[in-house]
């Protein structure tokens, strides 16, 4: 009997995955809740390894959740009987008629499943064990401004294990802030456990947009039995607001933009050579920390700056997104004067009134006095009259000399032996000077008459000009910013930082036309090629210019 049954298991092993006939699909409920999961099994009567049903075409109808699976062999008098099956999780979020449609496995289908959603009572979620609630602080968001997306799961029971699904809005960015938060609320003098998570939303384009709420489902603990539970989220239009037409520079859009500063020491007037450290912090509501301009401090003669590791982050405060920017600089006054450090002026878009607003620092003026320390010629005249030496009085002097005659004063005698070395060392110093200034000038003689420059090639502007004859702005736009880095230096702002380095209007007209196409649904017409076209002018000319200063330095 052992040896059949190993027989059995052997021939079984060795049966190729075609011998499944059959392939069928069912749910556990029909009809549903809309909101509520319910479980469709696909089986085929084999073992089935190398293969697996596409899912993906429920995307489109129904949310899509874990997927299982599991493989049965039974043996009963001798008959042997294999079965796999696929569990997947679904739920659709409003009522009405469905089709679930065919699956294909291992060269067999399976038939479509006509599935009913009930509405979900108005009153569903009262009173009961497990529900959730979305909001978002400001249901009106211009493009590339800053909006929080909290969620917050109500539970009145254990919870044994669960999962929360990430809200999604097609065109914008959704990135969860920090760690979730755990706090209990009483909800019609029901006790709930509240799990609250909060999200940054960043829009990306302008229109009417819907976020689509989470989705939780999982076990609870009832009276020792474990039950399978599910909540939804309702969905959330939003309007997203394009950049306005007559806005020029760097897009900030906000509620309230801020700058200040603190000085170390707190004081109008220092010494030359006195350290000064000056810290610029800027402030805005409703924008990341990446979006926060950089701070220039303009240089003033006879002062220098020394600038500082820039410091920036931020946080959510009353459902908005607050993020700063500190930049300290380190400032050394040179030579004593009166400076005025010029104003700094931010522009900013004020949301909430509609129009450009300024963030300023205003202008500072400084005393730089001589330090204290200094060499005085009067010093080293008292210095002298601390040495020790025997000093008449003057109007002694004037009783105890004749009108003519001077008062010499007492000689030191030098040893002769220290006069010669200083002569002889003089000496050497000569011989050795003279030496040195003729094996110089024969090495560079030859150098002079073969000065070579090296010249650094213009930077390449192919991938630049690959971009612009697809006629693809996002890919253009992301390789301008690559450019304007290599050529000023500079990784925030750099794009807005080489207009102002070539200064052309047509540049700044044609950057201008090509972020309103990309943020803000436009239809400018955008000339990459001119774009394109200032540049390597641009290149041109600074190239012309090193040329003719190193010509004049040769």
């Amino acid at each position: 009997m052992v040896m059949r049954l190993f027989c059995c298991l052997l021939l079984l092993s060795a049966m190729p995955s075609w011998a499944a006939t059959k392939l069928e699909a069912s749910v556990d409920k029909n009809p549903v809740l809309a909101g509520e999961f319910f479980m469709l099994s696909i089986s085929v009567d084999d073992t089935i390894k190398s293969e697996q049903p596409d899912t993906s075409v429920l995307l489109k109808d129904f949310v899509v959740g874990s997927t299982s699976l599991s493989t049965r062999t039974n043996i009963i008098n001798g008959s042997i009987n294999k079965q796999t099956t696929w569990s997947v999780k679904l739920m659709t979020r409003n009522e009405g008629e469905y089709s679930i449609p065919a699956f294909n496995v291992a060269g067999l289908s399976s038939q479509p499943i006509k599935l009913k959603v009930a509405k979900r009572a108005a009153d569903a979620d009262k009173n009961n064990d497990i529900f959730l609630k979305t909001s978002l602080s400001n249901d009106s968001l211009f493009v590339q401004e800053a909006g929080v997306y909290t969620i917050k799961l109500y539970l009145a029971k254990e919870l044994l294990d669960g999962s929360l699904s990430t809200p999604s809005m097609q065109d914008a960015q959704l990135t969860q802030l920090g760690k979730q938060t755990e706090s209990y609320e009483l909800v019609d003098g029901k006790r709930y456990l509240v799990i609250t998570r909060e999200y940054l939303l960043q829009p990306q384009k302008s229109g009417v947009y819907t976020i689509v709420g989470p989705t939780f489902q999982g076990r609870v603990q009832q009276n020792y039995r474990q039950l399978e539970v599910s909540a939804l989220g309702d969905d959330q239009q939003l309007e997203i607001k394009p950049i306005p037409a007559n806005y020029k520079g760097a897009w900030l859009p906000s509620e309230l933009v801020n700058i200040d500063e603190q000085w170390q020491p707190d004081e109008n007037t220092v010494e030359v050579g006195t350290p000064i450290t000056r810290t610029i912090t800027l402030t805005a509501l409703g924008v990341t920390k990446e979006q926060l301009p950089e701070i220039d401090m303009k240089t003033i003669a006879g002062i220098r700056s020394y600038p500082d590791d820039v410091e920036t982050n931020n946080a959510v405060r009353n459902g908005r997104v607050v993020s700063q920017q500190t930049a300290p600089f380190a400032l050394l006054p040179q030579k004593a004067g009166t400076y005025t450090l010029p104003e700094i002026t931010l522009p900013w878009y004020n949301t909430k009134i509609n129009r450009i607003s300024y963030a300023t620092l205003p202008e500072r003026t400084i005393t730089v006095t001589p330090s204290a320390n200094a060499i005085n010629p009067g010093a080293i005249a008292n210095d002298n009259l601390n040495t020790g030496e025997p000093t008449l009085p003057a109007n002694k002097v004037s009783n105890t000399q004749q009108p003519n005659t001077a008062i010499a004063a007492p000689q030191s005698v030098i040893p002769l032996w220290l006069i010669i070395v200083a002569v002889l060392g003089y000496i050497f110093w000569i011989i050795t000077a003279i030496f040195y200034w003729l094996s110089r000038s024969t090495n560079n003689e030859p150098k002079n008459n073969s000065v070579s420059v090296n010249k650094a090639p213009p930077l390449s502007l192919n991938a630049l000009k690959n971009a612009a004859k697809s006629n693809n702005l996002n890919a253009f736009y992301s390789e301008l910013n690559e450019v304007a880095i290599k050529l000023t230096g500079k990784k925030v702002a750099a794009i807005d930082t080489l207009i102002h380095n070539i200064n052309n209007d047509e540049l700044a007209t044609q950057v201008n036309r090509l972020q309103s196409a990309l943020y803000a649904n436009s239809s400018a017409d955008v000339d990459l090629n001119a774009i394109i076209n200032i540049i390597e002018q641009h290149q041109v000319q600074r190239t012309k210019s090193q040329q003719a200063v190193l010509k004049d330095l040769y």
